[in-house]
């Protein structure tokens, strides 16, 4: 047997010990999930460092320190959030490249319509139940136990790992992850950040979120012309963004996953009463950008947009406010150590091939690739997003994808450590 042949055959009963290992620790790494759904983290509002203080003791208790990061109260509020303590775990093994596993705590509000407790992490049929458990909680549990195993197996002896786990992705990062390299307190080679399907992720949307503000002059309903109706000009603005939105649909992306630009209008809110002409209406939009879209260019065109609607409006005055600029997950020529990793041991781990290709969410992974470091999404989740029903009710995960994923990032790392 020759060497490579030999070594290649200890990593296999390395990869199988790793397995086993998580395995036999399996319904401990559940309870860990169960305890951090338990903990709400709904942003908004975001008041989300009490659930950073339960991480870090439940990490502790694993022999993991959790170096805690809070963020100054009036970045945290400029932001729009009540609280955010950012977690650091670094695990040291010697000289090489360090990876960073980063996942999210926020999430937003359940909602309506559930039949389990949002804040339960109940199991029934083989899945958990309860708000973040599939995005993405499950993946403090994922990497947290990966390198758990990684440890107890393979004992690495080259490389570091980074456990970040940040509260602000519902709002873009910034006082996140943003928020960690800003003030060089991650600066890693690679890095993987929370998944939502088998699938390795490499590029994703941008996301811009705008609030318009329309304002007229209140009247009494019984005499409307001594008043100037703030919705009748809204809806001109409204009628020509979704006309705009029908556009989008023939501007295709060459990205294999993502299909075109599209607007939403999630919020509308004004007026008083039914008996008095509205004076003011607000709205709030979400345009998501392919990649292939000039960002800044993407926000002139909707301001130009909502000027020229306003205009048919006489006695009106309209204020558009960003409230959101994520940029698209354009992947970095240094992310194939991650993809090819990934899809090896996903294809040996679920039995069928992994593609990687983007989505049209965005995320803050973004925020790595803008600082040069190559990252790619990739944790426990459904095949699809919308098995899991994420953001809906009921979200939940198949434990049996947990525990899945946990062992393909459980493989890869032992790979991404090995010494150059």
């Amino acid at each position: 047997m020759t060497i490579s042949a030999s070594y290649n055959t200890h990593l296999m009963s390395t990869y199988e010990q790793l397995d086993a290992w998580i395995d036999a620790h399996f319904d401990e790494q559940v309870r860990f999930l169960q305890e951090l759904i338990r903990v709400p983290t709904d942003t908004p509002p975001g008041n989300n460092a009490p659930h950073a203080e339960r991480a870090a003791e439940l990490l502790q208790d694993f022999g993991m320190e959790a170096k805690k990061y809070p963020v100054p109260d009036a970045e945290v509020r400029a932001a729009g959030l009540q609280s955010i303590t950012n977690l650091l775990v670094r695990r040291d093994y010697g000289p090489g490249r360090t990876i960073l596993l980063n996942a999210h705590g926020d999430v937003v509000p359940p909602g309506e319509g559930w039949s389990k407790d949002p804040y339960g992490g109940e199991i029934e049929n083989g899945c958990i139940y309860g708000r973040a458990s599939a995005v993405s909680k499950c993946d403090f549990s994922t990497y947290a136990f990966a390198v758990r195993a990684l440890e107890a197996v393979a004992r690495p002896h080259s490389g570091s790992v980074e456990l970040l786990f940040t509260y602000d992705e519902e709002f873009g990062g910034e006082v996140g992850p943003g928020w960690m390299l800003a003030h060089g307190l991650v600066k890693p080679d690679l890095m993987i950040a929370a998944g939502f399907s088998y699938q390795v992720i490499t590029a994703h949307n941008g996301c811009l979120q705008m609030e318009v503000t329309v304002r007229g002059q209140m009247a009494h309903a019984a005499i409307p012309e001594s008043g100037v109706d703030a919705l009748q000009a809204a809806v001109k603005i409204l009628n020509a963004l979704y006309a705009q939105n029908t556009i989008y649909k023939s501007v295709c992306s060459s990205v294999e996953g993502i299909t075109h630009p599209y607007l939403n209008v999630g919020v509308i809110e004004g007026g008083t009463n039914t008996n008095v002409i509205p004076g003011r209406v607000s709205f709030k939009l979400d345009r998501r950008m392919i990649p292939e879209e000039n960002p800044v260019q993407v926000e002139a065109s909707l301001r130009s947009i909502i000027a020229e609607a306003a205009a048919q409006s006489q006695d009106v005055a309209v204020d558009v406010r960003r409230i959101l600029l994520a940029k698209a997950l354009q992947p970095l020529p240094g992310n194939k150590p991650l993809v090819d990793a990934i899809q090896r041991h996903g294809k040996a781990v679920f039995g069928e091939e992994i593609p990687a290709l983007g989505t049209p969410l965005y995320t803050d992974v973004r925020l790595f690739c803008e600082a040069g470091i190559p990252g790619v999404i990739y944790g426990a989740g459904p095949r699809t997003v919308l098995e899991s029903h994420a953001k809906r009710a009921d979200e939940r995960l198949v434990l049996q994808d947990l525990r899945r994923a946990t062992k393909v990032i459980a493989r890869s790392l032992l790979d991404l450590l090995q010494p150059a």
